[in-house]
């Protein structure tokens, strides 16, 4: 299958592009569980009893309430259509007002605890220890997410997107910020629901148990693409965190082949650097995404589509049918160069 059919079905025909991935063997592509109920971290453990413990008094008041009704119903049913008589019975309406008044003592207590747990639900969550954490800074954008490993030393410093790559075990310190209007991060197989304010920033912490990779997804509405505003915690062992993160810090390889070497020269001498930074060579723009590792990461236009060769060359030839309103420019590009500059940018690892 060449590069032209899976181009043509990104543009043109999504579904038919689901088809065409596993018929190419891109089958590591599972955007992983996406699931509060399922947590792999202390927060999202929390978060979960909370849910269970409001779910099961919600869930007894509920039958109570449906046999009450049902109580109620059954004694008041007659067999004519005569209303039933008013009878005075005041040991029955002191029984009344006795059951009304337990019932609502009893409701405002329930209040009162769930009011009290979920103040200690949310303080344990918040006392994530911060020794020794990897601090991360992620600043959404429409329609994607900017990732930064800031370090003291300017050539340590690690800049991705859509993928955040976590070591377990280890306390993750997540520092938010707006490029422009609110988002919100949210995984929820991790921790809870955090804002991103225009003009504020934002702190907070968390720790993965398990490896793997959890998807994550903007919850809060931020305009035409906000569905496609996925991205994705990526969970690692130490040890291939440490190799993850040298592997980063490398300048882009050089092209290995006369069609990379062409695609490299497409890259920088088409739309492509205005908007895109490549370490090691010239392109150091920051509106879009830096691309110096593009080739390694699973998923490419924040989790919408899987990085493989048509769907990038669908992405790159017409942006706006695949996700329309993001700011991402077609480009008109033919027949070798395309091909080269998807070798090119797939060798990007």
């Amino acid at each position: 299958m060449n590069y032209w059919t899976v181009i043509h079905a990104a543009i043109l025909h999504p579904a038919l592009l689901s088809a065409l991935i596993h018929q190419t063997g891109a089958t590591d592509l599972d955007p992983g569980p996406h699931n509060a109920l399922r947590p792999v971290s202390p927060q999202g453990g929390q978060i979960e009893w909370l849910f269970w413990l409001i779910f099961w008094i919600c869930f007894i008041v509920y039958v109570l309430m449906v046999v009450g009704f049902g109580s109620a119903a059954a004694k008041s049913a007659a067999g004519t259509d005569e209303p039933p008589p008013i009878i005075e019975d005041e040991e029955g309406d002191r029984r009344a007002s006795w059951f009304v008044g337990t019932a609502t003592g009893v409701t405002v207590l329930s209040l009162f605890v769930v009011l009290v747990l979920s103040v200690i639900a949310e303080k344990r969550v918040e006392d994530t220890p911060k020794e020794n954490a990897v601090t991360i800074q992620v600043t959404g954008h429409q329609w994607w997410w900017e990732v930064n490993y800031p370090n003291s030393q300017a050539d340590h410093t690690i800049n991705t997107a859509n993928e955040i790559h976590v070591p377990i075990r280890t306390p993750i310190v997540i520092l938010t910020k707006s490029a422009d209007v609110i988002h919100s991060f949210w995984v929820p197989s991790i921790t809870g629901k955090r804002d991103l304010i225009p003009g504020m920033s934002s702190a907070f912490s968390f720790e993965v148990k398990t490896p793997g990779v959890y998807r994550g997804q903007c919850a809060e509405f931020c305009g035409l693409q906000h569905a496609h505003m996925g991205f994705a915690v990526i969970a690692d062992i130490p040890q291939d965190f440490e190799d993850w993160q040298q592997q980063q810090l490398r300048d882009a390889v050089e092209p290995v082949n006369p069609q990379e070497a062409l695609g490299k020269k497409v890259f920088l001498t088409h739309a492509c650097l205005m908007c895109h930074a490549i370490q090691g060579t010239q392109a150091g723009s920051r509106m879009g995404p830096d691309l110096t590792h593009v080739g390694s990461r699973r998923m490419i236009a924040a989790e919408t589509l899987p990085n493989i060769p048509g769907a990038l060359g669908g992405w790159i030839i017409d942006p706006q049918q695949i996700k329309p309103g993001n700011h991402m420019a077609p480009n008109g590009l033919q027949g070798e160069e395309l091909q080269a500059l998807i070798s090119y940018l797939q060798s990007l690892k």
